[in-house]
């Protein structure tokens, strides 16, 4: 196929990008309806904030861990499409089965199943919707799915939150989930059907020999992984909510709606931000988003809303900026294998910064802000530094 002129190219790479979106959106529903509640309902069934923290941290690692097996394999065998479909079905089939846990380890271990099937699909999806980078740009590529993920990651809490407050409870709220999770599988299968070579999409001169890794990619890996060691997942802000009865039960799903709001508006700003200005759109989220730790941490309700509001805007930045940085970076035919790497590296300064974060909970909330702050300030240096060393690269 020769390449698309660029102005033609555009709206059909954009209704490829609004697909994916859309895939998006069902299954960000699904597995952030669940884990809108799944830090309480952990707690319901014995846990402690140490293991709502470990469980919530090893299922990232997890996560992120095995994305470097399933890009490479989607990378070599070429097959971007089938290893996608396994891990939507691994993770949509996971989350209504948390209806049926009857202790927390038998929950824990759902949790990772969904984590796991998450770290099979996003490789392969992300390399596929990369090639509509050099048509759409970068960062409104990522930016605009991204946007869609939230809105089902804001859709997802709220539908959990009318359950609750109709007193359905947990069960019955992750046993209705399943209904976005196979309209997920529907639109998936639909995206296939009618672009099974994305690689088409790609508006750019097929590269002639494969490049290996820049050091640019190394140090803006480290800095994310500072960022990810300082980041806390939700579900041990969902804990502090609960035990400290900052809020009631059925609104800590309606503030994590609040925070994929914020991601989702956050998520189309940062990608036309990115596109234009680089790297110092990153530098800004990371500045803005240091604040959250205080905020959920040690504030009382208002302070918790506009906490979570940052929160959420860190997280649009780590899902739409930080892959535009990457595609940057490495070949295009080694981009599912560089995001698996990247995210392997993430996931595991993810998994630490968990365990850390969870001591630190239940003996020194002020060390814990403290460790927040820090650790994504130490990173803004390493951004700046990874700017310098792709410019002298080119």
């Amino acid at each position: 196929m020769s390449t698309p002129n660029r102005t033609a190219a555009r709206p059909v790479a954009m209704q490829f990008v609004l697909l994916i979106g859309v895939v998006s959106l069902f299954s960000d529903l699904t597995h952030e309806g669940a884990r809108s509640i799944s830090g309480p309902y952990l707690a319901t069934l014995g846990a402690s904030a140490l293991v709502v923290a470990g469980v919530a941290g090893f299922g990232e690692l997890l996560g992120y861990a095995l994305r470097f097996v399933f890009g490479w394999a989607a990378d070599r065998t070429g097959r971007y499409w089938p290893i996608t479909l396994i891990g939507y079905l691994v993770q949509m089939a996971a989350v209504p089965l948390l209806a049926l846990a009857g202790s927390w380890p038998t929950a824990a271990a759902l949790i990772a199943t969904e984590r796991t099937g998450r770290a099979i699909r996003n490789p392969p999806r992300d390399a596929m919707l990369a090639h509509a980078a050099t048509t759409v740009g970068r960062g409104w590529v990522f930016g605009v799915r991204e946007a869609l993920d939230a809105v089902g990651g804001m859709l997802g809490p709220l539908a959990v939150a009318l359950v609750l407050w109709l007193h359905g409870g947990y069960r019955l709220s992750f046993a209705l989930l399943a209904i976005p999770a196979l309209l997920c599988i529907a639109v998936l299968a639909r995206a296939w059907r009618r672009y099974p070579q994305p690689a088409e999409l790609e508006n750019a001169p097929a590269p002639t020999a494969r490049t290996r890794i820049p050091p640019a990619f190394w140090c803006f890996l480290l800095a994310m992984g500072l960022v990810g060691l300082g980041y806390a997942d939700y579900p041990l802000i969902a804990f502090r909510l609960d035990t400290d009865h900052v809020v009631g039960p059925d609104l800590i799903p309606v503030l994590y709606a609040a925070a994929m709001a914020a991601e989702a508006l956050a998520a189309l700003a940062l990608g036309r931000l990115f596109d234009r200005y680089g790297m110092p759109t990153l530098v800004g989220a990371t500045l803005l988003t240091a604040a959250f730790g205080p905020l959920v941490f040690l504030g009382t309700a208002p302070l918790v809303v506009l906490g979570v509001i940052c929160w959420g805007i860190g997280m649009a930045a780590q899902e739409s900026i930080v892959k535009a940085v990457v595609t940057g970076l490495v070949d295009p035919r080694r981009r599912a294998f560089a995001f698996g790497l990247f995210d392997t590296g993430f996931g595991v300064f993810w998994f630490a910064g968990s365990l850390l974060l969870g001591l630190l909970y239940d003996t020194s909330v002020t060390g814990l802000v403290t460790l927040t702050i820090v650790a994504q300030l130490a990173a803004i240096p390493m951004f700046l530094l990874t700017s310098r060393l792709r410019r002298t690269a080119v």
